[in-house]
């Protein structure tokens, strides 16, 4: 049930393995926050706008016949900027552009590269992903680089987030190395030891993320998606008994096995077994911030900065209304007109839920006060196109076992029900790709006891 990535991944697995699949979807379109708009020479990616490149995507890419279709990005888009007084500055990426750069100071530099030295820590219990790399580098790398990097990846706080499971390569880093550098190079070189490149590279297809659901949608025998069906409650059992409302038409219907890739309000609501449980509840407590995208078009002579990279991204103490931008049109090719440029922009978050529920009228001047400070921008937009999303991302903060616990809980408890996606096993797409793979493949066995 979920008709984004992981449920259409899941669904699709198991049909490739000859069992009969249904998959329900509340809204009236499959492919969760993906979402790609065309029109008039532009190309709009409503939601995420790439994936990073793993084994499970390849596996999926080969196995819909998509090879032609994937596009990694451009050369000029390897340059990444952050805000530091007022302007924009390259991050370093060499060992001679680090010790030049102004982005961060002298005393800072010098923890960066006496880290690797660090002796290692117990630590007794998960901590947030601020106070891990201010306990290594100081807060000054906690303002500019890691505030700025959760709000480009999570929207959120990094004095929040678990470091254990928002970002557990970090917690496992630190927990066998000592040093976070360390634990990172050795992560590379297992990587490449297995023959995987030490550092993914940034992955789309020619029309847009969209082409990933549209395909797995179409791959799946006719009738096998039901959108506009809201499940109304499940009984365990062989089978499991499924209620749905379709078209104002309640039915039920009975299964093997179910496989759950919902949000975690949905999940929290969901009856599972006698008198309306709800062995779910604690997942009502997962924050989902609001978060709009702007994607702005505009004539290449309106923008100053060469835009000669992925995006820019803004730490909170630089006190801006945007929490980043991606430079769209550098990233992929065929997201702008000829002559033309596109921006993807980013506000809200947990930073400044306020500025993501503004309506459009106020929240463009807002980000074009911002873009023409940073970028150079001059007048209007010749393109636009405004998406909020007003519960974008699962927020992994302290405490999170929680809610790990009562999905293993409820999985343990009620065999045949199969529980993941951005609420468990990652909120990347690559990630929700692994977890509807997972989830396929565990009810797979389930079918064949």
């Amino acid at each position: 049930m979920g008709g984004g990535i992981t449920g259409l991944t899941a669904a699709w697995r198991l049909h490739t393995q000859g069992l009969r699949v249904t998959l329900f979807e509340q809204a009236d379109r499959v492919g969760g926050a993906v979402l790609t708009l065309a029109r008039d020479g532009w190309l709009v990616e409503c939601g995420p706008n790439s994936m990073l490149e793993s084994a499970h995507l390849d596996e999926l890419v080969t196995g819909l016949d998509l090879t032609a279709e994937r596009r990694y990005a451009e050369r000029a888009a390897k340059n990444r900027y952050l805000v530091r007084d007022g302007r924009l500055v390259a991050v370093p990426t060499a060992p001679h552009t680090f010790v030049a750069s102004p982005l961060f100071s002298l005393r800072s530099k010098l923890r960066l590269f006496t880290e690797p030295f660090s002796r290692a820590r117990v630590r007794p219990a998960d901590v947030s992903l601020a106070a891990l790399v201010r306990d290594h580098f100081g807060q000054e790398i906690v303002d500019y680089a890691i505030n700025p990097l959760v709000a480009g990846i999570y929207a959120g706080d990094p004095e929040a987030l678990s470091t254990k499971y928002a970002f557990p390569k970090l917690w496992e880093g630190e927990q066998t190395h000592g040093s976070l550098i360390r634990g990172q190079i050795a992560a590379i070189r297992d990587k490449r030891a297995r023959g995987e490149r030490g550092v993914s590279r940034i992955v789309s297809f020619t029309r847009g993320l969209q082409t990933l659901p549209d395909t797995l949608a179409a791959r799946l025998p006719a009738g096998a998606i039901r959108t506009g069906a809201a499940v109304l409650s499940l009984t365990p059992g062989r089978p499991w008994r499924v209620a749905a409302r379709r078209d104002g038409l309640a039915s039920t219907e009975e299964f093997d096995a179910v496989v759950l890739a919902l949000p975690a309000p949905a999940l929290a609501a969901l009856p599972i077994g006698p008198a309306d449980a709800r062995p779910l509840a604690p997942l009502a407590l997962v924050d989902y911030p609001p978060v709009t995208s702007l994607f702005l078009g505009f004539r290449r002579e309106q923008v100053a900065h060469p835009l000669d990279g992925f995006g820019a991204l803004v730490p909170a103490v630089e006190h801006r209304s945007i929490l980043g931008a991606l430079f769209s049109s550098t990233l992929f090719p065929g997201r702008a007109p000829d002559g033309h440029v596109a921006l993807t922009v980013y506000v809200g978050g947990t930073r400044q839920p306020e500025i993501a529920a503004l309506p459009p009228a106020a929240l463009r001047p807002c980000v074009l006060a911002d873009l023409r400070d940073l970028l150079g921008v001059t007048g209007e937009p010749v393109f636009s196109h405004i998406t909020a999303w007003p519960h974008a991302i699962p927020q992994y903060n302290l405490g999170y076992e929680r809610v790990l616990a009562a999905i293993t809980e409820a999985e343990a408890r009620h065999p045949g029900l199969f529980i993941g996606g951005h609420v468990r096993d990652g909120i990347s797409v690559a990630n929700c790709i692994g977890a509807g793979l997972r989830l396929a493949d565990a009810a797979a066995r389930q079918w064949a006891r």
